[in-house]
């Protein structure tokens, strides 16, 4: 009776002692390792395997436990689970002491649910996920940079600066920016100016006057215009005199008027090609010598450049949607604004410029920047009271009156781009080519007939600009 309880208790005491060893890790699945056989065994961090031998073993043992720790379930079945990553080796002997196997044992990172979890994030993208050392390596084509970004942070979660990107994109990741500068000015002034002027010589005992005003005030243009003749230093467009003799008075009035009209226009359409993510520069002007003091007293050079700029950094973030940071300016030297001292002079510069940052798909446009201004200015001079006076007093006044308007626009379009080859392309210069010798002094010829052009410079020849083409400006 004390034997049978004894064995009952011995038998449950065996059975939580395995269960107990069970419940950290749960077995994921049986390897059977073979006498005489050189074998692998991979097992995940927190994860165990049960490996069964085909012969009974007496002994087992692993080299590193620090690794992997083993217990055995019976005299054929070995309980396996991964502590750490790296590799490491389990020996069997039999009762002999004889070598039954030597298995390999790796232990890795648990990328299950990692897997998991980027399946069900980017479902349609292929990419493939494998363990090395510690760590995770990502490889594969997805079809952005914005979705191997989201692969790369998920990963981060699982493998903190342990993860290896064998990542490439797919699809198209060149982008070609076409950027229009459009600017409108006008402008817009009148003028009209009187002068009067009158001389009396010898007015009653000898009494002499002589007055004069607007371009008559002038003493030294009063005369001649008395005398019949306008003034030298006259600049308006129209300008009208008149004289006559009041008695011993002689009376002078010159009309001056003033009207102009002008309309400036602008355009530049610089095209640039840059690679996802590549900053690209275009320039297509020139640079300026600008005197610089330093230090010392000694003066440097430096250059400044002006013209049609353009830099962007394009990144196609999904598919044909394109992220753009952009700067583009369109610049002039202005020689009306400048700097001078002892004879040196520095030109200034007008110069229109944006910088932004915008999302667009391919093709689309944009208008990135815009400008509306109206500028007027209405100037009267006159001599006082006499200048009231209606209709009389027009004599004694000049109005002046000047509008400048400006309007400007920047639009960007940006396309996704393929290289294509280079017969398929044609230059401006393709159209003309230089006439033989026979062409130049014989027939007169300056270019060489364009219907023998062939390919892409041959359909550009064909182009012909007869008739009216340009711009018209009303």
């Amino acid at each position: 009776m004390k034997n049978c309880t004894f064995l009952r208790a011995a038998l449950l005491g065996l059975t939580l002692a395995i269960g107990s060893t069970a419940v950290p890790a749960q077995a994921e699945r049986l390897t059977v390792v073979n006498r005489n056989s050189e074998q692998s065994l991979k097992v995940s961090i927190n994860r165990a395997v049960v490996v069964e031998s085909d012969v009974a073993f007496a002994e087992l043992s692993i080299a590193n436990p620090q690794i992997a720790d083993i217990s055995s379930l019976s005299d054929r079945s070995i309980y396996v689970l991964g502590k750490a990553p790296g590799i490491t080796t389990l020996t069997l002997l039999d009762a002999e002491g004889r070598l039954i196997s030597n298995v390999d044992v790796v232990v890795s990172a648990d990328i299950s649910e990692f897997k998991e979890r980027l399946r069900q994030i980017l479902p349609n993208e292929k990419i493939e996920v494998r363990t090395a050392n510690d760590g995770i390596v990502l490889s594969g084509v997805v079809s952005s940079s914005q979705r191997l970004q989201r692969a790369l942070d998920l990963a981060e979660r699982y493998a903190p600066e342990r993860v290896s990107n064998l990542m490439s994109v797919g699809g198209v990741q060149q982008v070609m920016l076409k950027v229009r500068f459009a600017e409108m000015q006008r402008s817009v002034s009148k003028n009209l100016a009187a002068s009067l002027a009158a001389d009396g010589s010898a007015l009653g005992g000898g009494l002499g006057i002589s007055t004069g005003t607007g371009r008559y005030s002038n003493s030294g243009s009063q005369t001649s215009g008395i005398g019949g003749t306008l003034p030298g230093s006259n600049t308006n467009s129209g300008a009208t005199l008149l004289g006559f003799n009041a008695g011993a008075v002689q009376v002078g009035i010159l009309l001056e008027a003033l009207e102009t009209k002008g309309v400036v226009r602008t355009l530049a359409e610089p095209n640039l090609t840059a690679l996802s993510g590549q900053e690209a520069k275009f320039l297509a002007g020139g640079e300026y010598p600008v005197p610089v003091a330093q230090d010392g007293g000694t003066v440097t050079v430096e250059f400044k450049p002006f013209g049609v700029e353009l830099n962007f950094i394009p990144r196609v973030v999904d598919q044909d949607l394109i992220n753009l940071e952009l700067q583009a300016a369109v610049s002039a030297i202005d020689p009306n604004n400048g700097f001078e001292l002892n004879a040196f002079r520095i030109d200034a510069f007008t110069r229109r410029e944006t910088s932004t940052t915008v999302e667009m798909r391919d093709g689309d446009s944009f208008a990135i920047a815009g400008l509306l201004q109206d500028d007027f200015r209405d100037t009267k001079s006159q001599v006082p009271w006499l200048g009231d006076i209606p209709i009389l007093g027009a004599l004694f006044r000049s109005a002046e009156y000047q509008r400048e308007q400006s309007e400007l626009v920047i639009i960007v379009t940006a396309h996704l781009v393929t290289p294509t080859r280079g017969e398929a392309l044609a230059l401006p210069t393709d159209r003309v080519k230089p006439p033989s010798e026979k062409d130049l002094f014989l027939f007169g010829k300056v270019e060489k007939d364009q219907r023998k052009l062939k390919g892409a410079a041959g359909e550009v020849a064909k182009q012909d600009f007869k008739g009216s083409y340009g711009y018209v400006m009303e």
